[in-house]
């Protein structure tokens, strides 16, 4: 009777550890750090194991200088895994990994396997590679194997593993099977763990235990693409669809990865909006709701399809002296002054420097790194830059250094993150300045919505949100959200605002009365059609100019250059005035027009914008629609290598009410990686301010670009 009661109090025991969620380690080590793991691209160099350790959940810093630290080749049928997945075995300290054993360059159905890894201290793993057309018969039709996960079935005492797996013309489907007692292969034929209620596919499965339930998140295929949630009281089978999308934002996204924070009821839903080449994470206590956290996030590497583990100290410190690299250390510094994507790294030389942003008191300043368990640096707290580098020594890594590190106030970039083709207006209105950039950083410049930032000085730049979504304001057009441009008009009943922007190749006009918004879009492309003329090119960067004798215009084109004159409405151009204007064989797109001392002034770019050598000319003219003459020395910004500084280009100009003084705003290669960024570095830009200065017979002095920009400016 005794033995009877035994069984059924560990079996009870079981099942509340089993429902509680993943086993945790023994309970007088609590977690508290995050180990990521993850891989980064489809190149099959990107297509390996790689770690970052996070003290909170939410800061993330890459191991090995975001390189490999498992070996593809040694582990792999294939020569590379992606969609690597870790789990905290039931004793607490033993971990087990799968990934996909796959190489994506040989196609997306070319894979027929996955591998199983173990380890008992997070940096020695034991694997094997399971090829399920070898492993099993009948799969003669089996076309792949994705996104392997596992999860500890409490009550069979085994670890399930489950993936999905396409036969044929099937759809995905997820499948589960038992991993045998060492980890090696599988036992047993797989079975379906859930039946799509609409037979659609089914990848990327996560299973989170909570509360006596099971919830499988999956993305689901070919009949709206996002990550659904389904319910059951049995981890296999018996699930439930919830029918509606989890993931809050309107991207592709694949690749959903749960994980309880420390100290905390609440978990992180993170995905991979893998066509932004960007992690979103959210927050929810119910796995219900869910909130993005996304402004508390940062992590220094670009990870694709991953999952966290929630770690000891001692393990954080083990990692961390095998993996974790001082200069790392010394990058994850939080101070929100900080310019991150600037940092300046010379590991040889033992430096690294920071660029801050404006009104940064350098005299007193804590750069606030993150802390690492078993890691120290010294000095600690507020420190004075003002005197040049102060040298910090880094411990419990995987080396002792001391790195020398200096940091430096600068102007530019004017907005931190990712903008490019800046538009800028000087309010009368308002009596503030206001940027309207491309927001930037998508692949492909794949981004779907517009920002505006407002500033009293053209240094200190405040977010006004987003303004224009394509998504929800634009019934048109849905991507390619680029290069806009905006006209303040007075009129008897007081300001109004034309916006204009390009859409999927068109040009679209969008109304307001202030110069944030909100915007309304006119409901139909202003520009669809290339101009009588034009041979080729796009119908893309519009320039809205005021002629100050009275007359409002409009240019455009990419390859080539027209213009035309704007009704008095803003959002029609006047028939019969439409002209080609191109100036000459340099010529590429980003127009702009200004008027100084009689002079109608052209600024265009050159090259391409992903080229080193992206650039700015001009020319001039007697009349708005007029001929464009080009003087022989016409470059008014380009690449400075000495300074790091490429890709300048994309420009609009601001002169301060009263004054003949000049501003030249323009977007450049993210610095310092952007010109090892490849092609990349293309939709990876910042946009950044520098004076305009003019020669005596008119004609523009060639502008430096800097990193110091400007000192503020006042109009009054």
């Amino acid at each position: 009777m005794k033995h009877c009661f035994l069984l059924l109090l560990l079996g009870a025991l079981g099942f509340i550890r089993h429902a509680a969620g993943r086993p945790g380690p023994p309970a007088k080590e609590k977690t508290s750090a995050y180990l990521f793991v993850y891989f980064t691209g489809n190149d099959i160099k990107e297509e390996a194991i790689r770690f970052a350790l996070s003290p909170d959940g939410y800061h993330y810093t890459a191991f090995n200088g975001n390189r490999p630290v498992i070996s593809s080749a040694t582990i792999s049928e294939t020569g590379g895994v992606r969609d690597p997945h870790i789990l905290r075995g039931a004793d607490g300290k033993t971990f087990y990994m799968v990934a996909t054993d796959m190489v994506s360059a040989k196609g997306w159905d070319s894979n027929r396997g996955i591998v199983l890894m173990k380890s008992t201290d997070l940096i020695t793993w034991k694997s094997s590679a399971i090829n399920f057309q070898k492993r099993y018969p009948g799969q003669e039709n089996l076309k792949r194997v994705w996104a392997p996960q596992t999860i500890y079935d409490a009550q069979a005492g085994k670890y399930l593993v489950y993936f999905s797996l396409k036969h044929g013309t099937d759809p995905d489907k997820i499948y589960y099977a038992y991993a045998n007692k060492d980890f090696t292969d599988l036992e047993g034929e797989p079975k379906q763990l859930f039946v799509s209620p609409t037979n659609g596919s089914c990848i990327d499965g996560d299973i989170v235990a909570k509360d006596g339930k099971f919830y499988l998140f999956f993305k689901t295929e070919g009949q709206g693409n996002g990550i659904k949630i389904a319910v059951s009281d049995k981890l296999t089978g018996g699930y439930v669809l919830r029918d509606q999308y989890v993931q809050k934002t309107t991207d592709p996204v694949e690749g959903a990865g749960t994980f309880k924070l420390n100290n905390s009821n609440d978990y992180i839903l993170m995905y991979d909006v893998y066509t932004k080449g960007r992690y979103q994470f959210t927050r929810t206590s119910d796995l219900r709701n869910f909130k993005v956290v996304d402004g508390e996030v940062s992590m220094d590497f670009h990870p694709r399809h991953g999952t966290v583990l929630p770690i000891t100290a001692q393990e954080g410190a083990r990692l961390a002296a095998r993996w974790l690299a001082p200069a790392a250390v010394l990058r994850s510094a939080r101070n929100p002054a900080i310019r991150a994507q600037n940092t300046v790294a010379d590991s040889a030389a033992g430096k690294l420097s920071f660029l801050a942003k404006p009104n940064t008191n350098l005299k007193a300043f804590d750069p606030a790194f993150s802390t690492f368990a078993g890691v120290t640096v010294q000095p600690a707290g507020p420190q004075d830059f003002t005197k040049g580098p102060v040298r910090y020594t880094v411990s419990g890594t995987n080396q002792k250094q001391s790195v020398s590190l200096s940091i430096t106030e600068t102007h530019n970039p004017a907005l931190a993150g990712y903008y490019a083709d800046p538009a800028i207006l000087y309010s009368e209105k308002t009596g503030k300045f206001y940027l309207y950039p491309t927001s930037d950083g998508f692949t492909g410049w794949s981004g779907t919505y517009f920002k505006a930032f407002s500033s009293p000085d053209l240094v200190n730049w405040k977010d006004e949100g987003v303004i224009l979504d394509l998504g929800k304001d634009v019934s048109w057009a849905k991507k390619n959200a680029w290069a806009p441009c905006i006209i303040e008009q007075k009129t008897a009943t007081g300001y109004k605002y034309a916006y204009y922007f390009c859409a999927e190749a068109k040009i679209g006009v969008a109304l307001a009365d202030s110069p944030t918004g909100p915007f309304m879009d006119s409901g139909k492309p202003l520009i669809d059609t290339r101009p009588e003329g034009a041979k080729g090119g796009q119908q893309i960067d519009p320039a809205v100019f005021h002629d100050p004798h009275g007359k409002n215009y409009l240019y455009w084109g990419n390859g080539y250059l027209a213009g035309a004159e704007l009704n008095d409405d803003l959002t029609s151009l006047k028939p019969g005035t439409t002209q080609v204007l191109t100036p000459d064989g340099t010529f590429r797109e980003g127009t702009h027009v200004l008027y100084r001392n009689g002079t109608y002034y052209f600024m265009w770019s050159e090259n391409d914008t992903r080229d080193p050598d992206y650039r700015v000319r001009y020319g001039t003219a007697t009349s708005p629609l007029g001929k464009i003459m080009v003087p022989a020395n016409n470059l008014v910004v380009s690449k400075d290598a000495a300074a790091g500084l490429y890709g300048t280009g994309h420009n609009s100009t601001i002169q301060v009410p009263g004054r003949d003084e000049w501003y030249l705003v323009y977007h450049r290669f993210t610095y310092p990686q952007g010109i090892t960024m490849g092609r990349a570095a293309g939709y990876h830009r910042e946009v950044c301010i520098d004076k305009l200065e003019f020669n005596a017979d008119g004609s523009i002095q060639p502008v430096t670009p800097t990193h110091v920009g400007i000192p503020p400016v006042r109009v009054k």
